[in-house]
């Protein structure tokens, strides 16, 4: 992909650009999606309560669309037991409505469907299939706390064990905030619980994406997915190329006027500057049964 020189520290990022994560050179549009169209798995980040972010996975979708046409969006939001639901919503089987109760998307999801729905009007109307990347909540849970080793094979809803979690990893998740009042840094024992039920939900995308190209080679498969399962090829990328699948590109999107490339080096392929977000989202609270587990 071409560029054009600017500094090498501190790189202005206008709206309505791309630009590299690693040089902080600008990169022409058309560059950017005819190598993501080369791929076998592109995965658009997000940050789950901000509607300009699905506005251009929206957009990036139907970019894509028009260079692979033979291609599926995988998401999330749903777990894979939901995926008969976003087949008939996709066949034009479901209303609106009728798709939001059946794939319970105040209980899985919670945020404001509206923000979302762009892209499931997409993939309906261009019958592109939906893929359900998700894993049963409470596989999550157990894994966490547990570990991959203490699930029975047929209790882990189709999933293989995790590739073990990276140090830089490890460090990452710690540097995103999360923190334990017990929990003393990245590399303490009892920070485990955390890594290990990110990398339950990173495996499950990866699982599920590498499953859908496995029956269908030529697929060009789309990740909506939160983007700290992303960053710096960690998370799900890594799942990924652990499953045999290494033709992947990663876009994210932002909206600061410039970015520090010593904090965005390795980040993704590309950058996309957005117009300044509208206020997020507020996600709903999700409804707790009798056994005391969100449902999922």
């Amino acid at each position: 992909m071409t560029s054009q020189a600017v500094s090498p520290s501190r790189a202005a990022h206008a709206p309505a650009t791309w630009i590299s994560p690693d040089t902080g050179l600008q990169i022409p549009q058309d560059a950017v999606l005819r190598a993501m169209a080369s791929k076998s798995v592109v995965l658009l980040g997000e940050t789950h309560d901000i509607a300009e972010i699905h506005r251009w996975q929206t957009h990036m979708c139907a970019f894509l669309h028009t260079l692979r046409p033979h291609m599926a969006v995988g998401f999330e939001m749903f777990p894979r037991r939901l995926q008969p639901v976003l087949d008939e919503w996709v066949d034009g089987k479901l209303t609106t409505a009728e798709f939001l109760v059946a794939s319970e998307w105040d209980a899985v999801w919670g945020f404001p469907p509206e923000i979302y729905l762009p892209l499931f009007y997409f993939c309906r109307q261009q019958k592109v299939r939906m893929l359900a990347l998700n894993c049963h909540r409470p596989l999550v849970t157990r894994v966490g706390v547990e570990g991959w080793d203490a699930i029975p094979e047929g209790e882990r809803d189709g999933l293989t064990p995790a590739a073990p979690a990276t140090a830089e990893y490890r460090r990452y998740l710690w540097g995103l905030g999360v923190r334990r009042s017990a929990v003393s840094g990245p590399d303490d024992p009892a920070f485990a619980r955390f890594w290990r039920a990110q990398q339950c939900w990173d495996r499950a995308f990866a699982c599920n994406i590498a499953n859908a190209l496995t029956a269908d080679p030529g697929l060009l498969v789309i990740g909506v997915i939160g983007r700290g399962h992303l960053e710096f090829g960690h998370g799900t990328p890594f799942q990924l190329r652990d499953l045999g699948v290494d033709s992947i590109g990663v876009l994210l999107p932002g909206s600061a006027d410039a970015i520090a490339l010593e904090k965005t080096r390795g980040m993704a392929d590309a950058l996309f500057r957005l117009d300044p977000p509208e206020p997020p989202a507020e996600r709903k609270p999700r409804p707790v049964p009798a056994g005391g587990q969100a449902a999922s």
